[in-house]
């Protein structure tokens, strides 16, 4: 390998910075930059890489339905389409007992997920109740996306305000707080977009008691309730869906990163009464779905369901918000450990430890050989493999936390 690791002014928008590590490949929960130099890896790609690097086994199937189709478009069906939207649909939805999806929308990312869910909620409640109401509900510190309609329900400033005006009736209320809810919706509303963990807000939790109002409200008006499972399905947090720890009741439900294993594949999974309404020509997409996408994440979908595989993320993810609140303990600075399974924030409290500080936590632990992420304003976010070892957290953590008593 040759090079320096670090490319400068490269040929690629400026919104990416103008230096940018070059990672050449990966094995496990290791990267590999291309002078040869070995990181842990615990953000995965942005919560994307749940079963590690290098993965010889998810290569061999997209290799092999790469010699046999790559493309058909989505005027006709695939054989490993159909298979993984069987799949999909046959999943409890949260907090129904006997009900089941009835299909599934793929696209090509998180935020093409909740564009889909978006429309698919106007539809409904246009068709229901007519013109007028199409208000769209998200909350504060969230995130859905980056394209107009996901980022109307984007709560961050920085992220909206360049691109405005965006489309009209969406609204940010404060989140866990029932009264501004029960004072804002109403039948005028279309839907409801709610992150069960928030992934890139900070690490806030919905509270049982809010979600169970947010249920009964969306009941009582007939709106639907998306749940944006982006960052936080498919076991990151320990269950199939977070909105089960939560006691969250979607009618919609959007999935995407860890879902094709690195490949870019998202998912809409929706009820019946929703399937009902959609016509052709009422949405679609050119890539979404294709054969090898969902080849490999059928095999991903096989191994990230398995309830023990579900069990061991869960003791995974309880060892490493011990080892986290231990090592807080030590340090002697209150603080926070936010999250669920491997998907975890570190927050201390006191106003030097600010986004400033955080992103010069998160360089320095690079320069040691640890890759960690920022969620919110001022908190670290671990986001490993969901293989990772017992061993390999606590290296992390290890090393995670030598970079901060070397700052405090």
């Amino acid at each position: 390998m040759t090079g320096d690791a670090i490319v400068r002014n490269p040929p690629l928008p400026k919104q990416y910075g103008e230096e940018l590590l070059v990672f050449d490949h990966g094995e496990g929960c290791r990267l590999i930059d291309r002078t040869g130099r070995s990181y842990l890896d615990m953000g995965s790609g942005i919560a994307v890489n749940s079963l590690g690097h290098g993965r010889t086994d998810l290569a061999d199937i997209a290799a092999q339905q790469m010699r046999k189709l790559v493309h058909v478009s989505n005027l006709f069906a695939t054989e490993p389409q159909l298979e993984l939207a069987e799949k999909m649909i046959n999943v409890p939805v949260p907090g129904r007992a006997q009900a089941s999806f009835e299909a599934v929308h793929f696209g090509n990312s998180g935020t093409e997920a909740n564009e889909t869910a978006i429309k698919y909620a106007r539809l409904y409640s246009k068709t229901h109740r007519g013109e007028g109401y199409h208000r769209l509900i998200a909350f504060t510190n969230s995130f859905h996306g980056r394209t107009m309609g996901a980022l109307s329900l984007t709560a961050n400033p920085a992220y909206r305000e360049p691109f405005g005006p965006l489309i009209p009736g969406a609204e940010i209320l404060p989140l866990n707080d029932t009264k501004a809810l029960k004072a804002a919706l109403d039948e005028t509303v279309a839907a409801v977009m709610v992150e069960p963990i928030q992934g890139e807000g900070g690490l806030h939790i919905v509270s049982r008691d809010f979600s169970r109002t947010l249920n009964s409200l969306c009941r009582e008006n007939d709106v639907l309730l998306i749940a944006d499972e982006v960052q936080t399905g498919m076991g990151r947090c320990g269950t199939l869906f977070a909105s089960d720890l939560v006691d969250l009741e979607p009618d919609i439900i959007t999935l995407a990163k860890p879902l094709a294993g690195g490949l870019p594949l998202s998912a809409v999974l929706i009820t019946a009464e929703v399937n009902a309404l959609l016509k052709p020509g009422h949405h679609a997409t050119t890539f979404g779905g294709g054969p090898v996408t969902t080849a490999v994440a059928s095999a991903v979908w096989d191994i990230l369901t398995d309830p023990a595989f579900l069990a061991e993320t869960r003791r995974k993810g309880k060892l490493l918000e011990s080892m986290l609140a231990e090592e807080l303990k030590e340090l002697g600075i209150d603080g926070e450990v936010r999250g669920a399974g491997l998907l975890r924030g570190l927050r201390l409290d006191g106003e030097d430890y600010n986004g400033a500080w955080c992103s010069r936590i998160i360089g320095e632990a690079r320069e040691e050989g640890l890759i960690i992420l920022k969620t919110g304003v001022d908190v670290l976010r671990l986001a490993p493999p969901l293989v990772i070892s017992d061993e390999d957290l606590a290296e992390g953590v290890s090393l995670l936390f030598d970079v901060i008593k070397k700052n405090l």
